[in-house]
């Protein structure tokens, strides 16, 4: 199994469970509160542990009480935190949610430390970045962090996981070409090709248009509708399975932490979307983030190569 990288964001996550999600300048009442923890970075790296990842994590935390609790809760799921970076000036990063009874969220980020995890640190952990098999970053950290991180495991000759969300802005000339793998959802795939995704045709073209930018294997994940792969010229719809959403925070994150571990493992692609659509899927019937992430176990009871 090969040693797989996560650099990424470390937040807490503050989640109230309505009936819908409020409109601009309502309130809603009678919901219910819960505290987990949270992050892109961090929810991929416990992803990628349950199930069976040999993962190192990189994140920057505040010197502070939840920072603390985090790099705890990462070593309780066998993560290596002997990265991780704290903050005394800047406090750990704060996620917002709402979550409605029909699953669909909505999410505002205070990013906190996570803002201090900068591209000297990648120079800094070099070794660490380019002894792993693979990276797998996202952009929940700053653009020039992320930069500096792939432009080492490339130079390395690693292989690099870009999961682009949150996307807010275009990403950087060249990026993708030092990319082996881009897994952007619909949104994601059309804010970076402009290509309006209903069917999967569409998610042929999307796909076909990223590999044009320079990037040479494309998942563009498709919710209910399952996946679109996108690999040596062959493309592949992984289908979705049919479950009960409870809360879809963090099931994009569930995913790509189980297609990295099952590529670790040796995992074509297409066999690696369909073991990560087993993990997300699972992951979707549970309230939280990490909370929810699966076991090996219970994707294998599932999951048949």
């Amino acid at each position: 199994m090969g040693k797989i990288t996560v650099i990424g964001s470390s937040n807490i996550d503050m989640t109230a469970y309505v009936r819908r999600l409020p409109r601009p300048g309502e309130t809603i009442g009678g919901g219910k509160f819960r505290q987990a923890n949270g992050g892109k970075g961090a929810n991929q790296a416990v992803a990628a542990a349950r199930l069976g990842g040999n993962v190192l994590f990189i994140t920057c935390v505040g010197d502070d009480m939840q920072g603390r609790l985090l790099e705890r809760t990462f070593s309780s799921e066998g993560i290596d935190t002997s990265a991780m970076k704290f903050s005394g000036s800047t406090a750990t990063g704060t996620a917002l949610i709402f979550v409605a009874d029909d699953g669909e969220n909505c999410i505002a980020v205070a990013p906190g430390a996570n803002s201090e995890l900068t591209a000297d640190d990648m120079d800094a952990l070099r070794e660490q970045i380019t002894s792993a098999e693979y990276l797998l970053t996202q952009l929940e950290i700053p653009m020039q962090t992320v930069e500096r991180a792939v432009e080492a495991a490339y130079s390395a000759g690693r292989r690099v996981v870009l999961n682009p969300a949150p996307l807010s802005s275009p990403l950087p000339d060249g990026l993708l070409g030092k990319v082996w793998l881009v897994t952007p959802n619909e949104t994601e795939a059309e804010e970076l090709t402009g290509i309006h995704i209903e069917t999967a045709n569409d998610a042929k073209l999307a796909a076909e248009a990223l590999v044009a930018k320079g990037v040479p294997n494309v998942i563009i994940t498709l919710g209910s509708d399952g996946s679109a792969v996108l690999s040596d010229g062959v493309f592949t719809i992984v289908p979705a399975r049919t479950v009960t959403a409870v809360d879809t925070v963090g099931a994009g994150d569930a995913y790509n932490g189980a297609l990295v571990t099952a590529l670790s493992e040796g995992m074509s692609l297409v066999e690696a979307a369909r073991f990560a659509t087993v993990a997300s899927s699972i992951a979707v019937t549970r309230e939280g983030a990490q909370t929810g992430d699966p076991y090996r176990s219970e994707v294998d009871a599932i999951y048949i190569r």
